[in-house]
């Protein structure tokens, strides 16, 4: 069965950084999106990348500011967010991708713990 664990969150100032990574139980053969949930707000799709990492997909929010990447050699895919806004703000969730589309979490499966992620002004 597949884990996915998710780390790297904390608090950071505006305009920062921070690199979260999605580590897996096995070989990641297969595609992985990220996901973020503020509170009070419905989980709302951040990034994709299929298995052999050539094909990104980025919601308008974060595009030019956050980069997924993968290491198969690690079974970790990255997620690199730079210039950090406080409505970045959220716990950051990392999942299979399975069918349907790919910006909408009904598609994925396995999701990880999630890591909370807290941007100050």
């Amino acid at each position: 069965q597949v884990q996915l664990v998710e780390s790297g969150g904390g608090l950071v100032q505006a305009g920062g950084s921070l690199r979260l990574s999605c580590a897996a139980s096995g070989r990641i053969w297969y595609p992985v999106g990220w996901f973020r949930q503020a509170p009070g707000k419905e989980r709302e799709f951040v990034a994709h990348i299929n298995y052999s990492g050539d094909s990104t997909y980025y919601a308008e929010s974060v595009k030019g500011r956050f980069t997924i990447s993968t290491d198969n050699a690690k079974n970790t895919v990255y997620l690199q967010m730079d210039s950090l806004k406080p409505g970045d703000t959220a716990v950051y969730y990392c999942a299979r991708y399975l069918r349907g589309s790919i910006g909408q979490k009904g598609g994925y499966y396995y999701w990880g713990q999630g890591t909370q992620v807290t941007v100050s002004s």
